[in-house]
């Protein structure tokens, strides 16, 4: 075979190459030199390209294209550098493309294309390699190596033809052994190109070795995947073997095989767990599906989840009540201060159970601003009455199927999160809270509100049906607790099931007491203080309340109390001091300065700013109508991001004003040559409710007149065009807003009296409550004893 080869090249040093050849572009495919491989051509300048050379001498170059999906390329689209070949055999193939079989005599350069219609046809320079005058020990080093590689990799699986290896094995010219190399080892194009231009023998051979070294890299990890994959499979089939196998034996013995056991397992679990009868028939019935069915089948698993969720909730297991009222009651007292409405709503349910001992579970709504302790209060009745505490959040959530569950046709199908809770808590009268019941959403996927109603329904959740489950589960033991900042967010089906107990915001007696008992203590054990170290008076705590926090509840007053626990610690680990006395004067050195401080237009009466309250979602707030009169043309200038129910009570309170002009000794001139704006701070904040018509109209009538306002009276309360001040809502938190700004006088509608009666006295403590049916009661009492302020005209404001 040597000798067949060295004739071969000598043939080839004596073939003649001319400097023009046609062209015969190749797509994924690299040829070198001495190389003989058969080609498929189909494309007509390809086609009249191989003609050509048949026609002359039978020598055609191949160039191969730089991207083989391009049909029809360009000479930019060819790579400069190609392999001379000739044609030794070409054959006509049925479908008009030739079969021809070509051996690479030599490597060339296109200098130019000098034909491009029909075909190609190029002007070339013959590329030699760099003679190397003798073999190196390095050379022989570096064919010897390479040749190793290969075995190597055709070891790990790397196909090589065995003729080809043949010949590798007698070549030791480190240029031909590359190129053979290259030819039969599977490059991609692009690499076999580089290679290919590569004019110095042993460059491109250590090149060859590089490839080779990294196709090993890669046979070896595959091969060590391959071999993972083939013992995983093996382990899995061994097991298999060896399970049949011991249940062969175990039936030779006569032992109960493992589905036996089971089926035993699950029985066993049925009665202990006490069902109904109608869940009991449901439990067997499935269970006798499960014997009858291979262990393996995938239906089995999800009737063995099935049977696992029924056999494990509490369908009989109750917590026996705490019916000591005495008990009872120091657990709340001590858990939370004040609350006495809710606190006296749960004595009432543990004395009417001591009375009666079946009774359903009430259904409780706590609505209040964040931070008054709504979810804390229900773990402490949960200890109050010794029940288990189970809470889940409904924020956000819009999938009907949290509720209800997964019916079991699904894949990975589960109860909702009721049924989930109740398994959690391991009895059937659990203290179960749904936190943030007012942010529930909708969506395509069902409403979540409305699968609630069976659930807070004590008529029907006797009988609640999961779609997992498929079998009614009594949920009539169970006391549910919900919780939400707004009322009227609730469905009014769903709001209408539950008992709704508001919880006000705290005054700052409360706040403070609230501190010293609970969340003093609370940050002091959490940082790693005591008393000993650690000491706040009262007026620190009051000082914090007032000019760090201003909220209904105590979250923010808790971070500020926790925040003076850290400095307080970091004090003590850099050896600065060992005790600490905070007082009002020093909270400031460890909180840095008040966030909040009295506006400084509050502290005097002005004309023209009215005080009003109003509802917000963290409890109530004080608002500052400000209106003042300008040259004009009787324009009504609105700003403060009011919506448009205020915007209608400024309308009303202007036209009230504008109607009783003659009584509050206004020229009615003015309202045709001034005009008037009123402005709500924030700007930034969007505000919007009917509850500050009579703030709007005292500021208007102060505009007009000149007479300031009085700064220590709030109001609050909606106006008609006749003057008459209607109810509005909120009222316990707008007055303890009231208190915490210091205000010592409120107006309300007459018509909440109710409201004002059922108040705490706690709140009503130092507030004057003044009661008013109109508006011209209303112009009584907030105007100041102070002079009006006049202009050379007309009284206006300043």
């Amino acid at each position: 075979m040597e000798e067949i080869k060295k004739q071969e090249i000598e043939q080839n040093k004596e073939i003649e190459i001319p400097t023009e050849l046609p062209v015969l572009p190749v797509r994924d495919i690299v040829v070198f030199p001495y190389m003989i491989i058969p080609l498929f051509v189909g494309r007509d300048i390809s086609i009249k390209a191989v003609e050509h050379a048949l026609n002359t001498n039978r020598l055609i170059l191949l160039l191969t294209q730089r991207d083989f999906n391009i049909e029809l390329p360009e000479p930019q689209d060819l790579y400069d550098i190609g392999t001379v070949c000739m044609i030794m055999r070409m054959l006509r193939l049925p479908d008009g493309r030739l079969k021809i079989l070509v051996q690479g005599l030599s490597k060339a350069k296109v200098s130019e294309f000098i034909q491009i219609e029909n075909f190609y046809i190029a002007k070339i320079e013959k590329l030699q390699d760099i003679q190397i005058k003798e073999l190196t020990l390095e050379h022989e080093a570096l064919v010897r190596t390479v040749k190793e590689q290969l075995e190597k990799a055709i070891s790990l699986g790397k196909n090589i033809p065995p003729d080809a290896m043949v010949i590798i094995e007698n070549i030791d010219e480190p240029g031909r052994l590359a190129d053979l190399i290259a030819a039969n080892f599977g490059l991609k194009s692009i690499e076999a190109q580089q290679i290919l231009e590569i004019v110095d023998p042993v460059e491109r051979l250590k090149r060859i070795g590089e490839l080779l070294n990294r196709e090993i890299q890669l046979l070896t990890i595959q091969q060590k995947i391959q071999k993972e994959a083939r013992n995983e499979i093996d382990k899995t089939q061994r097991e298999y073997f060896l399970r049949e196998q011991l249940k062969a034996i175990q039936r030779e013995l006569g032992d109960i095989d493992e589905k036996a056991e089971e089926i035993n397992e699950f029985k066993r679990k049925i009665e202990e767990a006490k069902m109904p009868e109608s869940v009991k028939q449901e439990a067997e019935k499935q269970l006798k599906r499960l014997e009858r069915m291979h262990s393996e089948a995938a239906e089995a698993a999800i009737i063995r989840t099935y049977l696992e969720w029924l056999t494990e909730l509490p369908w009989s297991r109750s917590t026996e009540d705490r019916l000591d009222i005495r008990t009872a009651k120091e657990i709340l007292d001590r858990d939370h201060y004040n609350l006495e409405k809710v606190k006296e709503r749960i004595l009432e349910y543990l004395s009417v159970r001591k009375l009666k001992e079946k009774m359903k579970g009430p259904i409780l709504c706590f609505i209040g601003p964040p931070g008054v302790g709504k979810t804390s209060l229900g773990r402490s009745i949960a200890k109050a009455l010794g029940r288990e505490f189970i809470r889940i959040s409904l924020g956000g959530v819009r999938d009907e199927a949290e509720i209800r569950g997964h019916r079991r046709t699904y894949v990975g199908a589960l109860p909702g999160r009721i049924i989930q809770g109740i398994k959690q808590a391991g009895t059937n009268n659990p203290v179960f809270m749904l936190d943030e019941i007012d942010k529930l959403g909708v969506d395509f996927r069902g409403d979540p509100a409305s699968a609630l109603l069976e659930v807070l329904d004590p008529e029907q959740n006797n009988s609640f049906v999961d779609h997992y489950l498929g079998v009614p589960f009594d949920l009539s033991k169970v006391m549910f607790i919900c919780t939400g900042n707004i009322a009227d967010t609730i469905p009014p089906p769903l709001r209408d099931r539950m008992e709704i107990i508001y919880l006000s915001g705290y005054t700052e007696e409360e706040k403070l007491q609230i501190a010293k008992k609970y969340l003093v203590p609370k940050q002091l054990e959490e940082n790693g203080l005591n008393s000993d170290v650690l000491k706040i008076s009262d007026k620190a705590i009051r000082y914090i309340i007032t000019h760090y926090t201003r909220e209904a509840g105590v979250r923010n007053l808790e971070r500020e109390i926790a925040n003076l626990c850290r400095k307080v610690a970091k004090y003590i680990v850099e050896d600065k001091k060992k005790k600490f006395y905070i007082t009002a004067d020093s909270v400031t050195k460890f909180l840095g300065a008040p966030k909040y401080l009295p506006e400084e237009e509050l502290k005097k009466d002005e004309v023209g700013v009215a005080t009003g309250l109003a509802w917000t979602e963290s409890g109530g707030d004080v608002i500052y109508v400000e209106a003042t009169i300008m040259k004009g043309k009787g324009n009504l200038i609105l700003t403060g991001q009011l919506g448009d129910v205020m915007k209608e009570s400024a309308q009303a309170a202007l036209s009230y004003v504008r109607a009783k002009a003659k009584k509050l000794n206004i020229d009615e001139k003015l309202f045709s040559t001034m005009d008037l704006h009123v402005h709500v701070p924030a700007g930034a904040i969007p505000k919007d409710g009917p509850s500050a018509g009579i703030t709007m109209a005292s500021a208007i009538a102060s505009a007009f007149t000149g007479k300031p306002l009085r700064k220590d009276v709030a109001m609050t309360g909606e106006i008609t065009l006749r003057g008459r001040v209607l109810p509005v809502g909120g009222l316990k938190e707008k007055v303890l807003a009231a208190k915490r700004m210091g205000i010592k006088t409120v107006i309300l509608p007459a018509r909440n009296r109710k409201d004002v009666d059922e108040m705490p006295k706690y709140i009503k403590e130092g507030i004057n409550i003044i009661l008013v049916d109109s508006m011209d009661e209303v112009i009584k009492h907030v105007f100041s004893e102070k002079k009006t302020i006049k202009t050379s005209k007309q009284k206006v404001a300043v």
